[in-house]
């Protein structure tokens, strides 16, 4: 609870259009007017009337939470007229509580932006922007499907700094055609040698999704030849150069993936992984409240026509207690803080020992985490997050 008595709230808004699905994604998403989807009017009039409704949909009272971060992803947001945003925000803050000095944060593709676009985000109130490099290679890109290349990102990463942005996250990507560790190298060098330094950098490694084009090039292989990917050992060199390579340059790693300068940590995300309550807007959205998972349907036209209808869930859980102390744990472990044995006491009442004695001691055995006596904590260890999958899986 804030000093004000109200519960700190997370808002996610998903824009599920883009210019073109880069060839990795598994996001729901789509081309923006292509035949037979819907246009950006209805489905932000859709976005507007869930907005609008969520106190009916989630039986939520007026006045029960503070919103403390907003996130605008897709998809790409900003492949929208910036006019579309500038409503969702007002919506938001008509409804809702808004905090201050909230996060706003939303994501952007070079390909999609320029300096009008982003002086109208700033005065909007977005303070954050999320933007999806990957390569500072044009090669890489291009293999990718990104549509983009270098030089865009450059022309755009400087608008922003010219319109008074701050706090910018840039997305890199591992392990990814035609990367080598040179080639990895020269894109860390290009992101930490901006000006102004980057606040957050996001490195993920690629992830072979079923039912993109690459999981059809590399796994069902129906696809004619393509580049070889850096194999498992390329993999795991390529995450050590970029933790090394950030850490020199002054970025504390908080959790597997992310990395930032003190103080400018995804206060968003962060609350993904500290299972803080959150709600999803839009076509698939998630949302976590009053330990209730929900996601949103995946069809636009049943959206679009009810997306206030409780009917049109496409899943409902209602957490039980195993549910909640396993999520604390799997999730809470990809922080590198870890998880503290004090806080699984304050909200499930039981000594965390007794619940999972007999997994830490089999991971401490192994290597995988590390108690902190002083903080009573446990963390993963190098080789636990090497082995991260195994870790959370003891939890599940």
């Amino acid at each position: 609870m804030n000093e004000n008595g109200k519960k700190p709230l997370g808002v996610y808004v998903h824009i599920p259009f883009c210019v073109k699905k880069c060839d990795y994604c598994d996001f729901v998403s789509f081309p923006l007017c292509e035949s037979g989807e819907p246009s950006p009017d209805s489905y932000i009039d859709a976005l507007a009337e869930e907005i609008r409704g969520y106190r009916d949909k989630f039986g939520c009272k007026d006045t029960e939470y503070l919103v403390k971060t907003v996130y605008i992803g897709g998809g790409t947001p900003s492949v929208l007229a910036p006019f579309y945003i500038v409503r969702i925000l007002d919506l938001i803050r008509e409804v809702f509580d808004l905090e201050e000095d909230a996060e706003i944060t939303i994501e952007v593709n070079p390909g999609t932006v320029d300096a009008d676009k982003l002086a109208e985000y700033r005065k909007a109130g977005i303070n954050r922007l999320s933007i999806g490099l990957q390569s500072a290679n044009d090669n890489e890109l291009k293999e990718l499907g990104r549509i983009h290349d270098y030089a865009d990102f450059v022309r755009a990463y400087e608008e922003a700094a010219a319109a008074g942005f701050d706090n910018m996250n840039v997305d890199v990507m591992t392990a990814i055609p035609l990367q080598t560790m040179d080639s990895l190298k020269y894109t860390l060098d290009k992101v930490t040698g901006l000006t102004p330094k980057p606040r957050h950098i996001s490195a993920y490694s690629l992830i072979l999704e079923e039912g993109t084009l690459f999981y059809e090039k590399y796994v069902t292989k129906k696809m004619s030849a393509c580049p070889i990917l850096p194999d498992e050992d390329m993999e795991r060199a390529m995450y050590y150069c970029v933790v090394d390579h950030l850490k020199k340059h002054g970025y504390e790693r908080y959790e597997i993936s992310n990395f930032s300068q003190p103080g400018f940590m995804s206060r968003h995300n962060s609350a993904y992984w500290r299972r803080r309550e959150y709600i999803g807007f839009g076509l698939a959205a998630s949302s976590l409240l009053n330990e209730v998972r929900y996601r949103n349907t995946l069809k636009m036209d049943d959206y679009l026509l009810a997306p206030c209808s409780k009917d049109l869930f496409e899943e409902e859980t209602v957490l039980t207690d195993k549910d909640r102390m396993s999520e604390f744990m799997f999730l809470g472990l990809r922080m590198l803080r870890g998880v503290k044995a004090g806080d699984f006491v304050r909200l499930f009442g039981r000594e965390l020992t007794h619940v999972y004695g007999s997994e830490i001691e089999r991971l401490v055995d192994d290597g995988l985490i590390v108690h902190d006596m002083k903080d009573d904590a446990y963390h993963l260890t190098d080789r636990g997050v090497d082995y991260g999958n195994y870790v959370f899986s003891m939890f599940v």
